[in-house]
């Protein structure tokens, strides 16, 4: 009995235990067919006939808080848990590998578990983020044991996300480089939080260090292959085939629910993910709440619902199934609605850029248009957002003070009459121009309440290079910015607000301007910036909007 385990079920409001009486046997090796040895942890009910087993593979340790919330819990209801460290991470053998070992020791540690005679002959994979990815790489050659999948806030690809609109995500690649080297040195030590401690204090420092490259010697002392690996190789070389599983998610037949969060960093490619099973013929479910990354008033919410799934595909039980598949919780009425398939039917609305910082359905009449100066040695900020690092820099936040600067115009409609509800992906069409050939366009989609406090909901970003863009006859470029979707109803006596600048920093690299490669450039261009909104250039943002 764990008073941990009753605690964090009292809390997560789970269905009642079918028992407190656990048995956990630890440190079990593995063996890989390269003779390294894996260590697991193995949970299972302390009486009772063969229970189906969920298998957790993790480079982030198998004991304390992590064991009661992810094991334990289960094991109390009728399942026999297997948690395995990943290659390299808590005593594995081997080093670990970003992402690819994954497939190898994901199948090898199925067939063992095929061998135990403790094994009844159904397996489901669960988990969120790295433990969803294990199970992408896995999922198509696993064999007809593997009954269920639950990949959460994660992605089949684990290559493109770091690289969103052709720009680079810094503060989650850093940060997340950097803390799996801290912990592979320090995890079994007694200076693991010191550590912690000690990296996030340096990576403030690090995020605005040129050139890049050096950031993560600055952060822990040591270059991390990871993050040297990521600035040396672009999204679409060859080296990162092996961690994106994204082309084979069609193949898997099993039924799977992804579980995602508005301001998750995985959010876009998980939708992906979804739109690529379904065009398969598949029917997976989906749920996405008002959550960032890791976010821990999701977990409740994310295991009820998984142990839902679990009893209906692996104990033949689906009474607590929804009907709809896909569940989405709409932001501005703190409310769940349920659908029929993601993107719900939706009206594309153009609103337009207007003169004097105006949002409207109307086309612009002839106008000036805007300007701005965007300064790589003082760029534009991070303020909330999917990202993954600091808290300031993650999740839904006031921007009002990022929209006093002067390289962040923004534009806002008239207070609304009646509401106006928003389910979908967000697209901004903007016409621009810059005095620099290596820039950087983000726009982002903002409620305004009638305090004047402004919440971001959304927002995307595109890297301009040269001939990426054809420019229009008078030297305008045409750009589209594929802004992430969002489910928020705007109130009426609220106001809907765009803003566009060159950068969030450091979120994602400052663009420097001068087109040298990622991890050496050092030289500072400042970039004179154009928006367009007039009749020949009807700079607009897209809302997929929903009617009663």
């Amino acid at each position: 009995m764990s008073v941990t385990s009753r605690l964090a079920s009292r809390w997560m409001h789970l269905p009642p235990a079918e028992t407190h009486a656990v048995v956990v046997t630890r440190n079990i090796p593995v063996p890989m067919p390269d003779g390294v040895i894996l260590l697991a942890d193995h949970y299972t009910p302390h009486n009772g006939p063969r229970r189906p087993t969920i298998l957790i593979r993790s480079p982030y340790g198998r004991s304390g808080l992590f064991g009661a919330f992810s094991a334990r819990s289960y094991a109390e209801r009728g399942y026999q848990v297997l948690i395995q460290s990943c290659r390299g991470t808590a005593g594995s053998g081997g080093q670990f590998r970003y992402a690819r070992n994954e497939h190898d020791d994901g199948l090898a540690t199925i067939e063992w578990i095929k061998r135990q005679q403790w094994f009844s002959g159904e397996l489901a994979m669960v988990g969120g983020s790295y433990l969803g990815f294990v199970q992408w790489a896995v999922a198509a050659d696993a064999g007809p044991e593997l009954k269920a999948l639950v990949p959460q806030i994660t992605t089949a690809d684990f290559s493109h996300f770091r690289f969103q609109g052709g720009t680079f995500t810094q503060e989650t690649s850093l940060g997340w480089a950097s803390m799996m080297a801290t912990y592979a040195s320090s995890a079994l030590g007694k200076n693991m939080l010191l550590g912690m401690w000690e990296r996030t204090r340096r990576l403030e420092k690090a995020y605005r260090h040129l050139p890049l490259g050096e950031a993560d010697r600055m952060t822990i002392g040591q270059p991390t292959q990871l993050f040297q690996n990521v600035l040396l190789h672009g999204p679409d070389d060859d080296y990162w085939k092996p961690v994106d599983y994204s082309a084979r998610v069609g193949e898997v037949t099993i039924p799977i629910y992804l579980m995602g969060g508005w301001y998750d960093l995985f959010l876009d490619w998980q939708l992906k993910d979804y739109q690529a099973i379904r065009a398969a013929g598949r029917h997976p479910f989906l749920l996405i709440g008002p959550w960032v990354h890791g976010d821990i008033s999701s977990f409740p919410t994310m295991k009820r619902e998984t142990l839902a799934w679990l009893h209906a595909h692996l104990k033949g039980n689906p009474g607590n199934l929804r009907e709809a598949p896909v569940r989405l919780f709409v932001m501005g009425t703190n409310q769940w609605r349920d659908f029929s398939d993601w993107p719900p039917p939706a009206q594309n609305e153009r609103w337009y850029l207007q003169p004097g910082g105006a949002l409207a359905p109307t086309p612009p009449p002839i106008s000036e248009p805007d300007r701005y100066r965007y300064d790589p040695a003082d760029p534009t900020p991070a303020v909330g957002g999917n990202s993954l690092g600091s808290r300031k820099h993650m999740g839904a936040k006031d921007n009002r003070k990022l929209e006093a600067r002067a390289d962040v115009p923004i534009y806002t409609s008239t207070v609304l009459e009646h509401d106006v509800e928003v389910i979908g992906p967000v697209i901004a069409e903007l016409y621009v121009r810059s005095s620099l050939q290596y820039t950087d366009f983000f726009a982002r989609l903002c409620v305004v309440e009638p305090s004047g406090k402004s919440i971001n909901l959304c927002d995307g970003i595109v890297r301009l290079t040269p001939g990426c863009v054809v420019p229009q006859a008078d030297g305008s470029l045409r750009i589209q910015i594929d802004i992430w979707p969002t489910a928020y109803r705007f109130h009426r006596g609220q106001r809907i607000r765009i803003q566009v600048s060159s950068g969030a920093h450091p979120r994602f690299t400052r663009n420097l301007g001068s087109g040298e490669p990622l991890a050496t450039a050092s030289t500072l261009r400042i970039a004179e910036q154009t928006v367009f909104h007039d009749p020949e250039h009807p700079s607009a943002i897209l809302l997929p909007i929903i009617r009663a």
